[in-house]
Formats: structure tokens, C-alpha cells, sequence
């Protein structure tokens, strides 16, 4: 009809967005076998810790009443990247000589291979010993071994071939109750004894150290003892 405002085109509507969930993974609870399988692994390496921990705690310090003994076997610990004593080794060996000067023993056998490095241990504390003021006819070197199992065998593999029935053994404090737990298998009569360390150790670093010889007396109990039995 004339004079009427044309109509107003229909607004199209747009259609509704679709709305995307987010997908969320539903965790799954772990197969009940896996569960007891994770948790029995668990279980096993506590009882093996503390099976250790025991048998450090309750090792012997002596097979004998002895004073006076044959020998002075000092357990073998690496020299620094320089050839140089370490402290820890350098107050084994320092323990060692103060012994045989006690009068403790007449000789020192120090042991130890180029187990960490390409120094002999067993011929830097010799040269120490030395230093020291003891007579190159009292130092005896077993240069092979590579751990304390083998330090111990070959020690008293030297013992046997002269005769020579009993030890004391000087080491540091810490690895003193596994080393009496080796020696107890070996035919010798002998007593355990600590050297003071040269430098107070931080609180820390002690108990790093003490951890670390929890494991090796584990892999003493279960494996090096068959492994690495000594056959002196």
C-alpha cells in the first residue's frame, strides 16, 4: 500500500555453539596383583635394612682375649685423584703405626688394589708408614684386593704363608662391624679397632656414610658372602 515503510527483513539467528567438555582422564585404580606385588618389594627391602642394621649392631669386636697379636692388618681405603692420602685413609694408617709402636704387633700389613683409581692403596699408606718412622722390614703390602672381602682374604692368605695366627684390625669405626662379620669366617684369631678420624665429619656426611655401609653389609648378607667367599 503506498505510504507504508517497506518490511523489515527477518534477523537470522545464529546457531548455538556447541559447547566441548573437557576431556578428564579417569584414573584407573592399579590392577590388585601390581598393588601387592609393589608393596611386597617394599616390605622386603625394609626387612633387609633392618636385617643389616641387626647384625651390624650385635657383630663381634674380637674372637680373642689377646693383647699382643702377630700382625696389624690395616683395611685398604683410596688415595686421592693426586696419589696423595686421603684423610680417611691417612688416619687408618696413622692408627696402624700408633699401634705398632704400642707394641701391639711387630708388622703392618696394609691392603688395598687400585680399586678407585690407578694408585695402589695398599703402597700409598706404605709410603706413609714410612714416613712414620716404621722399618721397611715391617710393612707388608697385599696390592690386589678390591674390596674389603678380598682385603680380609688376601691378608690372611699373607698370614697363613708365614705362619702368623693372629691380627688386629685397624679401620675406621663405621666399617669396623662388617669387617668383623668377614673375619669371622676366616681362621685367624683377631680384634677389631677404630681409628679416630683426622677431621671432624659434618652431621650430615656421617650418616650418608653410615647408609652406605648399611647397603654394603645387605650385599654382604645376601650376595658377596656366596659371591666372594674367602678361600684363604
Amino acid at each position: 500500500m503506498p505510504g507504508l515503510p517497506p518490511p523489515r527483513p527477518l534477523r537470522q539467528q545464529k546457531p548455538a555453539r556447541r559447547r566441548h567438555r573437557r576431556h578428564v582422564p579417569v584414573r584407573r585404580p592399579a590392577p590388585k596383583g601390581r598393588r601387592n606385588a609393589i608393596l611386597a618389594a617394599i616390605a622386603g627391602v625394609v626387612v633387609l635394612i633392618a636385617w643389616a642394621a641387626l647384625a651390624r649392631e650385635f657383630a663381634r669386636i674380637s674372637n680373642s682375649n689377646l693383647a699382643r697379636f702377630d700382625a696389624i692388618i690395616v683395611l685398604g681405603s683410596p688415595a686421592d685423584s693426586d696419589g696423595n692420602p686421603t684423610p680417611q685413609q691417612l688416619a687408618r694408617v696413622t692408627e696402624g703405626v700408633r699401634e705398632y709402636m704400642r707394641g701391639v704387633a711387630p708388622r703392618l700389613i696394609l691392603t688395598g688394589g687400585a680399586s678407585h683409581n690407578q694408585f695402589v692403596e695398599a703402597a700409598t699408606m706404605a709410603r706413609v708408614a714410612e714416613s712414620e718412622g716404621i722399618p721397611d722390614s715391617a710393612i707388608f703390602m697385599e696390592p690386589h684386593s678390591k674390596d674389603t672381602i678380598q682385603n680380609a682374604c688376601f691378608a690372611t692368605q699373607i698370614m697363613q704363608a708365614h705362619n702368623w695366627p693372629s691380627a688386629e684390625v685397624v679401620s675406621s669405626a663405621y666399617q669396623l662391624p662388617r669387617a668383623a662379620m668377614i673375619f669371622g669366617r676366616l681362621p685367624i684369631k683377631w680384634r677389631m679397632h677404630a681409628a679416630p678420624p683426622v677431621a671432624p665429619e659434618s652431621g650430615f656426611s656421617s650418616a650418608l656414610t653410615s647408609a652406605g655401609e648399611t647397603l654394603k653389609t645387605v650385599r654382604f648378607l645376601i650376595y658377596a658372602d656366596w659371591a666372594e667367599r674367602c678361600q684363604p
